[in-house]
């Protein structure tokens, strides 16, 4: 039976629809990069027959907010396999820590992968809004089978203060730590894959 992943990607929440308009209005378009397939979208090819991806789309990804991520996430649980493995980059990393933090989750899961994921907007230049962690993470320790965390030291957009936060709150999660790979905006991600398949 194939190996069932459910990844979620990033996105950008604001505090105000005057602050999304600002930001949509200094949004840098790079073109070229629309032509490319992320690793999101490769892992499947990469990985092989043995596993079944699936990239849902949440709710206005540039406008993100948490009830509406939450919502959609619901919908999708009734079509999952009893036993999943989950993968979150960015802002999709930290809805799902603070998903399983405070919902118990109905299947079971084999492994959660945290790509470059954002913990708090304290003592940040960034806001996180609704996508706060608001409690401890000890019930997605629990649940979220094994844990994984990468982070690039060189990430633009998450602070590799925040990865030291989920490895403070996580202990028993592996650490897999990079030099150069950024915010993991790359086509492919071998580390990824090889995790996943030595996963039993």
């Amino acid at each position: 039976m194939k190996k069932q992943i459910i990844v979620i990607d990033g996105g950008n929440p604001h505090d105000t629809y005057e602050d999304y308009l600002a930001y949509l209005r200094n949004y840098e378009l790079d073109f070229e990069k629309l032509k490319k397939k992320s690793w999101k979208e490769t892992l499947g090819e990469k990985l092989g027959q043995d596993f079944e991806v699936i990239l849902p789309r949440m709710p206005n990804p540039m406008n993100a907010k948490y009830n509406e991520w939450e919502t959609m996430f619901n919908k999708l649980i009734p079509f999952l396999d009893e036993t999943i493995i989950l993968v979150g980059h960015s802002l999709g990393g930290i809805f799902l820590a603070k998903y399983l933090s405070e919902n118990d989750f109905p299947k079971k899961i084999l492994a959660t992968f945290l790509v470059s994921a954002p913990h708090n907007d304290k003592n940040t230049e960034y806001s996180l809004v609704d996508f706060n962690l608001s409690r401890s993470l000890e019930k997605f320790q629990q649940q979220g089978g094994r844990i994984f965390l990468y982070h690039s030291k060189n990430d633009p957009i998450v602070p590799f203060a925040d990865f030291e936060k989920y490895r403070n709150d996580l202990p028993e999660a592996r650490t897999i730590i990079f030099e150069d790979r950024g915010h993991f905006d790359q086509t492919e991600f071998p580390e990824l894959v090889k995790d996943i398949k030595d996963l039993n």
